[in-house]
């Protein structure tokens, strides 16, 4: 019994050379059903392989329904956790999504000047996916002019890249491409527009560079429970850029895992409105 017990006891014998896992930081806001922002971005990232960090822009009071109460954290407390998180842990990509409101968006910039991270990924939250506003509208012009030229990449859908432009939304290859372009006239390296919201068999998200275009399609999934993919798909992107990928390989990669997440979603039945896509479909459960 008693060496019994001394082998239970035994403690591990600690790596002697530890490696240093990859981090990447989500600055956005948190939704408590857990199925999109910061919720969605940390789950992502584990099943990604990095270790995630997040700065907390607003909290929603939020699940598969719907949002009914948005609370947006002042500015001073967001730098101070952009601060916090910089001044200590080796970030390798962040990823920003919900700004919720121009002095946060001021507080972000400011944040980045001092830090300087790279790379860096914009997802230009405005609608949540059951119709409810997330960005002000006097936030629109200070994350267009001041945020989005710093990006490496800018993942807006359909809706949130004519938002930008001022214009309707595309609904064919050649408007795409014109809205594409126009957006990377912005400033941003590059610029990959979320076919999400179009139509047809597939959906075909358009990554523009200085090199030109490249497609990614996969098929067209008939499913409800799409909440959060834009959140996934954006930081799947920072998590394979942490990794260190190059963009195209980070956009692939991430497209598969968020097609395979979305593939999988109907297993989870939660909530009983547009449930999450399925972030672990990898792992098996019981």
């Amino acid at each position: 019994m008693k060496d019994a017990m001394a082998v239970v006891g035994s403690p591990t014998i600690p790596d002697a050379h530890p490696r240093p896992v990859p981090i990447a930081l989500t600055i956005a806001g948190s939704d408590s059903g857990g199925g999109a922002g910061i919720q969605a971005d940390l789950k992502t990232f584990a099943a990604c392989g990095v270790y995630g960090a997040s700065v907390i822009t607003a909290v929603t009071a939020q699940n598969t329904k719907g949002v009914s109460a948005v609370h947006v954290v002042p500015a001073d407390i967001v730098a101070a956790q952009i601060d916090a998180v910089f001044s200590d842990l080796d970030v390798r990509a962040v990823k920003i999504g919900m700004v919720a409101r121009q002095d946060v968006v001021e507080a972000i910039v400011a944040g980045l000047a001092r830090w300087t991270p790279a790379p860096l990924v914009v997802d230009p939250v405005m609608i949540a996916t059951s119709g409810d506003s997330l960005l002000a509208p006097d936030a629109v012009a200070v994350l267009r002019d001041r945020l989005l030229p710093r990006a490496t990449l800018i993942t807006p859908n359909l809706p949130e890249a004519a938002a930008l432009l001022g214009e309707t939304v595309a609904a064919d290859d050649a408007a795409i491409a014109r809205q594409g372009r126009a957006l990377l006239a912005i400033g941003c390296e590059a610029v990959l527009i979320k076919g999400g919201h179009g139509s047809g068999p597939e959906s075909i998200d358009h990554l523009f560079t200085a090199d030109g275009i490249v497609r990614f399609p996969a098929p067209r999934l008939d499913t409800a429970n799409t909440h959060g993919t834009g959140c996934t798909l954006s930081s799947a992107i920072a998590a394979f850029l942490a990794r260190g990928e190059d963009i195209v390989s980070a956009v692939g990669a991430a497209k598969a895992y968020v097609t395979a997440a979305i593939t999988a979603a109907d297993r989870l039945a939660v909530g009983r409105g547009h449930g999450p896509v399925h972030h672990f479909h990898a792992i098996k459960t019981p």
